[in-house]
């Protein structure tokens, strides 16, 4: 007696192709395919010209770098697949390390106390951004922008402009602490990812999240709480900003106002070079994830190659280009075009 195949015809194997052939169409054919393989020709081309790219104590800058784009990129991502967009995170980082510090050196409370603080507050910036949007139908780019300019606001109010000195030791042993010789951020950067990625894709409330994204109004009629799931996203993305601002003034060792500024764009970047359509719906986190370490490996790279200072951001914004016109091809090539 033998077991007989359960494949449809659509899904079997094509006879006569060789095994290998059918594992580079698979890989091709996932929607991180061209993301992935831009990290590694990148990589490989500056460390073939900058030896000090490829030195342990790069990698470990890489590494705590990595962690203030790639953690906001989660987040931002989460609001994205929703449909929406969240232009707080960069000004909402910088001013949960102003809280962060001010808590701790102005109030005297203890380094956990004022973290957890500033991120129950991040956590009701989240909630005030998905009940503006669910309940009265304010438009995300509007009310975030609105926080950004607050925040930007309150972290120079605070401070009036000087930078908090003198806190907990705390912060910096989360920040500049190795374990083995990988940095504690970058070991932050991977927690966010894994956690987001079982969320999303191995849970129910990630596939309403999806749902939601992807049509809104089916959602609605399948019964999804459609305002927990939005405000859910918003809060995420909030409280791994607040993350990041803790991170930062552990690094810096000092709380500077004027940080976080333009980081919702390289976040925001990070997620649509990784997969994630605008749109909303559509993205998985092995691809944000590689987008935000692309972003990195090019933004260090630079410096490695000694690359003038004015050119730099033109060649980011050429090599971004080419990585997404890359996976658009991709995506046309085997007729998944996303959107």
């Amino acid at each position: 007696m033998t077991a007989q195949s359960t494949l449809t015809p659509e899904q079997a194997p094509p006879r006569g192709q060789p095994a290998v052939t059918r594992l580079l169409r698979k890989l091709a054919e996932s929607p991180e395919a061209g993301v992935i393989v831009a990290c590694v020709l990148v990589f490989a081309i500056i460390a073939a010209n900058a030896p000090t790219y490829t030195s342990v104590g790069n990698l470990q800058v890489m590494g705590r770098d990595l962690a203030q784009v790639g953690i906001l990129a989660v987040g931002e991502s989460v609001v994205i697949l929703t449909g929406g967009i969240d232009l707080s995170v960069g000004a909402l980082a910088g001013l949960a390390g102003i809280l962060t510090a001010w808590f701790n050196v102005n109030q005297g409370l203890p380094a956990p106390v004022a973290i957890l603080l500033t991120l129950l507050i991040c956590a009701g910036v989240g909630v005030w951004h998905g009940t503006m949007v669910t309940r009265l139908n304010v438009p995300p780019f509007v009310i975030t922008l609105v926080t950004y300019t607050i925040a930007q606001g309150m972290a120079l109010a605070i401070t009036t402009g000087t930078p908090i000195n003198g806190i907990d030791p705390l912060f910096s042993n989360l920040s500049q602490y190795y374990i083995g010789r990988v940095p504690v951020p970058a070991l932050f950067f991977l927690g966010a990812v894994v956690i987001a990625w079982f969320a999303l894709e191995r849970t129910y409330v990630g596939r309403q999240i999806y749902a939601v994204g992807g049509n809104r109004e089916a959602a609605r009629l399948a019964g999804i709480p459609i305002a927990r799931r939005v405000t859910s996203a918003y809060v995420s993305s909030a409280v791994l900003a607040g993350v990041v601002g803790v991170l930062v003034i552990g690094r810096m060792n000092v709380a500077d106002p004027s940080v976080g500024s333009g980081w919702e764009l390289t976040a925001i970047a990070a997620a649509v070079v990784g997969g994630v359509s605008l749109f909303g719906g559509e993205g998985r986190m092995v691809g944000i994830a590689a987008g935000a370490i692309l972003l990195e490996f090019i933004a260090n790279g630079l410096l490695a190659l000694h690359v003038n200072t004015y050119y730099q951001t033109v060649v980011q914004g050429a090599v971004l280009g080419a990585a997404i016109l890359l996976d658009r091809l991709r995506a046309r090539l085997f007729g998944r075009i996303r959107r």
